[in-house]
C-alpha cells in the first residue's frame, strides 16, 4: 500500500529551556487511505452537500442565504438598496467573501438574463449571460430588491413550515429550505460541479410546469410531455424536438436538448441578423468560430460581421457577399459553429442530504411530498395559534357571567402573587387563562369589550374544525397545493420563449457539406501522423517536401477538396473529416498533426488514410495470422455528421496491412517465408460486420507472418501465373530469382 510520510509536530521549547526533545525529526508512516478519509472525504462531502448541488426547493446554500437575507432586510416590498449593502448583510450567513456573494446575486438578477424566472429586481449594469465581455458593474454602483415572485418563496416561512439551523457563528438562524409554492427546481437553469459528480438542470416554462405538477397530483400516471413538451430557455432559441430524448429526460433525468439560434434575413441590406442563441454559448464564442472558418476559407460567403447588441437585446449581424444564399449559409453555420448546440441534462438533486439523479416525474413527486409537509406544518402552526386564542377567550366567557366578582377578587387580594391563584379558584380557570384575565386593562372590564371578544369563539371553533379536517385529509392538502399552483401560474406565467420545431426533415450530412468549395488538391500523409493539402499551383512552385526528422511520406494522392478522409488508428477507431476542413498548405510546412487536430486519445496514432467521395469499394484488413477482413466501404458512411466511429476493425489479431480498394483488383501478398501469392479481392468473402476476424487467406507455419500487401499491377513478374491461387487459404509460391529484383521494395 502506498504510504504518505508526515512529520510529527513537536512543541517548541521556550527560550532558555534546557530540555532534550525526544523523537525529534522522527518520520511517521501514515497510510494514504487514512489521509484521504480524514482530509479529502470531508472536503468532498462538504462540496457535494453544502455548496454545489441544489436541493428540492431549487436552491444551493449560497442562493438561499442571499435571498433570505434580502427578505430579512425588507426588500420584498421596500425600495431598492445598494448591492453592497446586501452583500455585506449576507456575510452574516455566508462568509465566503463579497465577490462570490455578489456574483451569485448578479446571476439571479433580471438584468443578467440568466434565469427564466429571476428572483432579484436589478437596477444598473448586471452584465449579460450571453456575453463574456459584457461584465457587470461593481456592487457599489448597482441596486437591487426582491422580485414579486419571491413572495412565493417566503410566504409561510414564519409559520414553522421549514427547519431553521444556527449560522456559522451561532449568532442567528437560517432556513434549511425555503417553503416554495411552485417547483422552482425545474423553473430555472442550475449548473453545479461537485467532487466526482455534477448537476445540470434545464428550465421549463412556469405555466407549463405548474400545469404538469397539478396533473401529476391528480393522476400519477399523467403523460408529462402532453403538458410540458420541452424545456424553455430565457434566451429563447429553437428547440429541435426529439421525442425519444425528451422521454429519456422525463424518466431518467439524463439526455440532451438541441437548441438552434433564431435568425432572419434582411433583403434590403443583404445581411443575416441573429437575435437568439443557445444557452450554452456566447456571442463572442460564435464570432470567434465564424472568424476561424472565414480565415481558413471554409466560409467564403460572409464579407463582414458585427455585434450590434444594445438595450433592445442581442443582435449579431452577418453581411453577405452578393449572390449568396442565406439559407445555405445558415445551414452550414448551424453545423460548424455553436449556433446550434446541445444542452446536456443531468438532474442531480440533493434529497434529504443524499445526491440522486432523478427524472422530471420523480423530481415533481419529491417536490409534492416536500410541499405537502410544508402545508401540513403550516396548518399545525395555525391550529395551535387558534386553539391558544380560543383557550384564552374561554376565560373571558367565564368572566362575562360575573364581572363584579372578578373585580372584587382582584381588589380584595392582599398580595400581588395571589391574584392569579384567586382568579383560578374563583372562576375555575387554569393559570394561563388567569394570567390573561389579570393583564386586562381596567378600561376593558366592560360588557361591550368582553362580548366583542367572546363573539370570536364560534368563528374560532369553526376555523379549528376546518384546520383539523385539513390535517386529517390528504385530499384537502392536495387541493390546497393545486390552488396555490394555479394562482402562481395565473399571476407569474409567461408565454414560451423557446420555439419547438417538430417533424424536422432528416439532415443528410452529404448534402449539407456539398457547399464546400471543390477544386483539385494533392494530399500527403506521413508515417509520423502529419497531413498536408496542397493545390496544384502551389505544388508546381514548391520544392522538396518539408518533413520532421526521421519522417517519410506514407501516402500521396491527387483528389478533390470536398473528398472524405478516413483516418484509421491503432485503437481500432476511424476519424472522419473532409479535405476542405484543412487549410491549403505548402511544401515548406510540416502540415497538421492529425492526433492533435482530430482530438485523438492519448497514445492513439493514425496508421492508414482512405480517401473517398462516394463510399464505394471495400476496405481490406490483413492480419499477421494470415486472415483478411473484406468490409464494404459504405459501412463507414453515416447519415449524421459523426466524426468518430468506434470498432472500425477487429483488434483480436495483430494488423499486417490495411488496403482501400475503390474497385476490385488483384493483390500481391508476401510472407516472411519469402513466398508470394496473387489473390483477387473477390476471392475474399465480404463481411458486413466491421469487427469480423475475417477469413483465412494465407496458410502460414509457426512464427510466419504477412509482411506486405499491394496491388499486383504495381509489380513486374516474369511469370505471374506461378503465384496465382484458385482456392483460399493458400501458401503461395517461393519467389524466383528473376522476380526478387522487382521485389526489393516490398515490405518495410
Amino acid at each position: 500500500m502506498a504510504k504518505k510520510k508526515t512529520q510529527r509536530q513537536i512543541s517548541r521549547p521556550q527560550l532558555g529551556d534546557n530540555v532534550e526533545i525526544l523523537s525529534a525529526g522522527e518520520v511517521l508512516e501514515t497510510p494514504i487511505t487514512r489521509t484521504l478519509e480524514s482530509n479529502y472525504m470531508p472536503y468532498a462531502m462538504s462540496v457535494i452537500v453544502s455548496r454545489a448541488l441544489p436541493e428540492i426547493d431549487g436552491f444551493k446554500p449560497a442562493h438561499r442565504k442571499l435571498l433570505y437575507t434580502m427578505y430579512q432586510m425588507g426588500l420584498l416590498k421596500g425600495a431598492r438598496t445598494k448591492s453592497a449593502n446586501i452583500v455585506g448583510s449576507t456575510m452574516h450567513l455566508n462568509p465566503h467573501g463579497d465577490a462570490a456573494i455578489y456574483e451569485t446575486m448578479v446571476r439571479m438578477g433580471r438584468g443578467n438574463e440568466s434565469l427564466l424566472v429571476p428572483y432579484v429586481d436589478s437596477k444598473g449594469n448586471f452584465g449579460k449571460a450571453y456575453s463574456r465581455d459584457m461584465a457587470y458593474a461593481a456592487s457599489r454602483y448597482t441596486e437591487a430588491k426582491l422580485e414579486p415572485v419571491c413572495a412565493e418563496l417566503f410566504g409561510d416561512i414564519d409559520k414553522d413550515t421549514v427547519d431553521f439551523v444556527p449560522n456559522y457563528d451561532a449568532t442567528t438562524t437560517e432556513p434549511t429550505l425555503l417553503p416554495v409554492t411552485f417547483p422552482t427546481i425545474l423553473a430555472n437553469n442550475t449548473l453545479g460541479i461537485a467532487v466526482g459528480m455534477a448537476s445540470n438542470i434545464c428550465s421549463f416554462n412556469l405555466a407549463e410546469l405548474c400545469a404538469t405538477t397539478i396533473a401529476l397530483i391528480k393522476d400519477p400516471n399523467h403523460d408529462i410531455l402532453s403538458t410540458m413538451p420541452a424545456p424553455d430557455f430565457v434566451g429563447g432559441g429553437s428547440i429541435l424536438y426529439n421525442e425519444e430524448e425528451m422521454k429519456k429526460i422525463v424518466e431518467t433525468g439524463r439526455g440532451s436538448v438541441r437548441v438552434r439560434a433564431v435568425w432572419r434575413y434582411e433583403k434590403e441590406g443583404n445581411m443575416i441578423e441573429i437575435t437568439q442563441i443557445p444557452p450554452t454559448t456566447t456571442v463572442e464564442a460564435i464570432m470567434d468560430k465564424i472568424a476561424e472558418h472565414v480565415k481558413s476559407g471554409r466560409v467564403k460567403e460572409i464579407s463582414d460581421m458585427r455585434d450590434e447588441t444594445d438595450l433592445h437585446g442581442l443582435k449579431l449581424t452577418l453581411d453577405l457577399k452578393r449572390g449568396q444564399d442565406p439559407d445555405k449559409l445558415m445551414a452550414k453555420l448551424l453545423r460548424i459553429t455553436p449556433l446550434e448546440d446541445p444542452f446536456s441534462c443531468n438532474f442531480n438533486v440533493l434529497i434529504s442530504g443524499q445526491p440522486k439523479v432523478m427524472g422530471v416525474r420523480q423530481i415533481l413527486e419529491e417536490w409534492t411530498a416536500f410541499r405537502t409537509e410544508c402545508v401540513r406544518r403550516r396548518t399545525y402552526f395555525d391550529l395551535a395559534g387558534k386553539e391558544k386564542r380560543l383557550h384564552l377567550l374561554r376565560s373571558l366567557e367565564a368572566i362575562l357571567l360575573d364581572i363584579d366578582k372578578a373585580i372584587r377578587i382582584v381588589r380584595e387580594t392582599d398580595e400581588d402573587a395571589e391574584v392569579v391563584p384567586n382568579l383560578m379558584i374563583g372562576f375555575g380557570i387554569d393559570q394561563v387563562q388567569a394570567e390573561y384575565v389579570a393583564e386586562i386593562k381596567l378600561r376593558h372590564l366592560n360588557r361591550e369589550y368582553i362580548l366583542k371578544r367572546t363573539t370570536e369563539i364560534s368563528e374560532l371553533e369553526n376555523e379549528i374544525q376546518r384546520l383539523r379536517g385539513i390535517l386529517e385529509s390528504p385530499a384537502k392538502i392536495r387541493r390546497i397545493i393545486v390552488s396555490e399552483l394555479e394562482a402562481v401560474a395565473k399571476k407569474y406565467g409567461q408565454p414560451r420563449r423557446s420555439l419547438i420545431l417538430y417533424d424536422l426533415p432528416q439532415e443528410d450530412g452529404e448534402e449539407q457539406e456539398s457547399a464546400m468549395p471543390d477544386y483539385p488538391v494533392t494530399v500527403f500523409f506521413t508515417k509520423e501522423g502529419y497531413f498536408k493539402k496542397i493545390t496544384p499551383q502551389s505544388l508546381r512552385m514548391s520544392g522538396e517536401q518539408k518533413l520532421k526528422e526521421g519522417d517519410e511520406v506514407r501516402y500521396q494522392q491527387e483528389t478533390r477538396n470536398d473528398a472524405h478522409l478516413l483516418f484509421f488508428t491503432n485503437r481500432q477507431q476511424v476519424y472522419k473529416c473532409r479535405a476542405g476542413d484543412f487549410e491549403d498548405g505548402k511544401a515548406s510546412q510540416l502540415g497538421d498533426y492529425i492526433p492533435a487536430r482530430l482530438g485523438m486519445e492519448e497514445g492513439e496514432m493514425p496508421i492508414f488514410l482512405a480517401i473517398t467521395t462516394e463510399y464505394s469499394g471495400h476496405m481490406l484488413f490483413f492480419y499477421q495470422t494470415g486472415k483478411c477482413a473484406r468490409i464494404p466501404m459504405e459501412g463507414y458512411a453515416t447519415k449524421t455528421n459523426r466524426r468518430k466511429l468506434l470498432n472500425a476493425y477487429s483488434g483480436k489479431d495483430p494488423l499486417a496491412q490495411i488496403c482501400y480498394l475503390p474497385q476490385d483488383t488483384e493483390l500481391a501478398v508476401r510472407t516472411s517465408a519469402g513466398r508470394l501469392l496473387l489473390v483477387h479481392s473477390t476471392q475474399i468473402s465480404e463481411k458486413q460486420t466491421k469487427t469480423t476476424a475475417g477469413v483465412a487467406v494465407v496458410t502460414l507455419k509457426k512464427n510466419q507472418t504477412i509482411t506486405d500487401v499491394r496491388p499486383a499491377d504495381q509489380l513486374e513478374l516474369a511469370n505471374p501465373h506461378r503465384y496465382r491461387v484458385r482456392t483460399l487459404p493458400a501458401a503461395g509460391a517461393l519467389l524466383r530469382s528473376e522476380d526478387l529484383v522487382e521485389q526489393t521494395s516490398l515490405g518495410e
